[in-house]
């Protein structure tokens, strides 16, 4: 039985919280990986008590966070589909989109004639770096040598990503997407997932720290949840960097933050001016990953997800059986593991109405079964769409 219709849903992509080693984790190279997991034992425990309450703790052994029997959300762990394990496939399978092909990786650094294409069209004197490295250490690396030459500095990672770094006053953040958006369109024959760029600021080594300027410039998507809720006429309400991971297609409106608090709070404020209306909201929380998955930084990470649970009382306030909210993930990024980037990991579904009789299901197969869900959600028929996924909407009201 259907669970009905509904007015709004929410969707939380929690960037990066995985609850354990996806099947074919070995693949990637990260078997064994748990991000959730892994952050509790390391900690000794970890209390998130409203996320208890749903039912988070169901879905796997975690220090501190029990397992109950009568859940209040529907809970689940779900494997990706596609190929890859980064921002961009993650978020576009939660949309239906399924990446047969994974994006290109440069662990070697980029080719030489992008290189020279790239300087000759964004009018710079060079590049330094060129190489996987970490955000944070390439910046202390090279930050001085770029602010003596005036050249980017170019890196990759794990990721299909061309990272762009550059000081913020000094290079100019106007002059750094300006450079990105030639390097976005100069990339595309090479099959990079996203293009971002890396603002700082300091003046040396001890000093520079990335700020929360940074832009990511993906690569354009097929046709998916986001333009199929448009074309019916529900509003879809960006926040964080989602607009950027759909090129800015078919969103409505969004809140571009650039932190956890910042973005729960435009959470927050959109359902409270779309009381009583149609609409969807897609937020990235980015800090989990960004400042601290990345960054090998369990008691951070642990502190945030505090942070999380503290404040979904007020989100949980503003539901009623008209709304749906989902809390998910688009990889893992255990800060516990070897190397620092994204873990090949199950993400948590915990899906709460008040009109929902919770439940524990058994493990799904794809991200996908978020959209199709949603578009279920909206009595949206998937018939003629090129979208995977299966609806987990076929729960007894309570």
């Amino acid at each position: 039985m259907n669970q009905g219709t509904f007015k709004r849903v929410i969707v939380l992509v929690a960037d990066g919280l995985g609850v354990g080693a996806a099947p074919d984790a070995k693949d990637y190279g990260d078997e064994g990986s748990n991000t959730l997991g892994h952050i509790a034992s390391h900690l000794g425990g970890i209390k998130l008590p409203n996320l208890e309450k749903l039912g988070l703790g169901n879905l796997g052994d975690f220090k501190g966070i029990c397992q109950v029997k009568n859940p209040l959300a529907i809970v689940s762990r779900m494997a990706e589909k596609s190929k890859g394990k980064d921002t961009t496939t993650g978020h576009w399978e939660l949309a239906g989109l399924v990446t047969e092909t994974p994006f290109q990786l440069f662990p070697n650094g980029f080719p030489e004639e992008l290189i020279k294409q790239f300087i000759l069209e964004a009018k710079i004197p060079g590049v330094i770096g060129n190489k996987a490295a970490s955000g944070t250490h390439i910046i202390e690396e090279l930050g001085e040598a770029h602010l003596k030459t005036g050249k980017p500095i170019l890196y990759t990672s794990g990721d299909s990503v061309f990272q762009i770094a550059v000081h913020e006053e000094i290079f100019g953040l106007e002059r750094l997407y300006e450079v990105c958006e030639i390097a976005r369109k100069i990339t595309m024959p090479y099959q990079i997932g996203r293009v971002i760029a890396r603002p700082f600021l300091g003046l040396s080594a001890k000093q520079f720290k990335r700020t929360e300027h940074r832009r990511d410039y993906a690569t354009n998507p097929p046709l998916n949840c986001l333009d199929v809720l448009q074309t019916h006429g529900i509003p879809v309400l960006s926040v964080g960097k989602i607009d950027d991971i759909f090129a800015h297609r078919g969103i409505t409106c969004g809140n571009h933050t650039g932190n956890n608090p910042d973005s729960l709070k435009a959470t927050l404020d959109f359902m409270q001016k779309n009381r009583g209306d149609q609409a969807f909201i897609f937020t990235n929380l980015v800090d989990f990953d960004q400042l601290y998955g990345h960054r090998r930084d369990p008691k951070g990470y642990a502190n945030s997800l505090i942070e999380l649970d503290n404040f979904f009382p007020k989100i949980l306030s503003e539901l009623t059986e008209d709304d749906c909210l989902m809390l998910t993930a688009d990889h893992g990024c255990d800060p516990t593991f070897k190397g620092c980037d994204h873990t090949r990991e199950f993400v948590p579904l915990v899906a709460y109405s008040p009109r929902f009789k919770g439940e524990t299901l058994p493990d799904r197969g794809s991200f996908a079964d978020v959209s199709a869900s949603i578009l279920e959600g909206y009595q949206i028929s998937r018939d003629q769409l090129p979208l995977e996924g299966q609806s987990f909407l076929c729960k007894p009201k309570r």
